[in-house]
């Protein structure tokens, strides 16, 4: 079974990518939203949190407190990397669980999506990278039609702690352009295929 990434900057659309992927029966393992549910659930993980970041790191009623957390780390590269650090071997632990299940139910490819791919050297787990590609432009104005609580600064923060788009470009093995000229269906019905066939071989 194939196991293939999917990443790209803050706004490139490789969420929507992984839908349509998931559209035609890929089985989708979103990280960032893993990574929450570990965070809660990995007791664990729970405990070094907790050490490291201090007891607000979890609200009363024992859920992840996101904002004191990312307000903790966000300016400061050394706590960012420590928490990078203790979350993504966990992640990492869950996705090879959750990829023995879809093997064990004879898929031909599994699709892994996640912003820190090579920031994370999560790619190591995978076959194949795809990273989807959108001008800085066009990705800073989704962004903040998506999320309006962010200014253009935020923005531009998150973007500078991602890998440039041209980094990615370069680490992946596929690129899928989505900058709201070019139809993005296509594109990811000719990878599907590219996937099906290299199972079948």
């Amino acid at each position: 079974m194939l196991r293939i990434g999917i990443t790209g900057g803050i706004g490139s659309g490789k969420s929507i990518v992984s839908r349509l992927f998931h559209a035609l029966g890929v089985p989708i393992y979103d990280a960032d939203t893993r990574a929450r549910w570990v965070m809660e659930n990995d007791a664990l993980l729970r405990q070094q949190l907790t050490a490291a970041f201090g007891p607000d790191t979890y609200d009363a009623a024992g859920r992840l407190n996101r904002p004191v957390l990312a307000s903790t780390v966000f300016d400061n590269p050394v706590l960012l990397a420590q928490l990078n650090s203790l979350v993504h071997p966990h992640v990492g632990t869950d996705f090879e669980r959750w990829a023995l299940a879809q093997q064990v139910a004879e898929q031909p490819y599994v699709l892994k999506e996640a912003a820190l791919l090579f920031e994370a050297g999560s790619y190591k787990q995978l076959d194949r990278i795809i990273t989807v590609f959108a001008p800085l432009d066009v990705r800073q104005a989704r962004v903040l039609r998506r999320d309006p609580h962010r200014s253009p600064t935020d923005v531009r923060a998150i973007m500078a702690k991602q890998l440039s788009e041209e980094e990615k470009m370069q680490r992946a093995d596929y690129v899928l352009i989505n900058d709201d000229e070019r139809p993005l269906l296509p594109q990811v019905e000719a990878l599907h295929r590219t996937f099906s066939t290299a199972r079948q071989a």
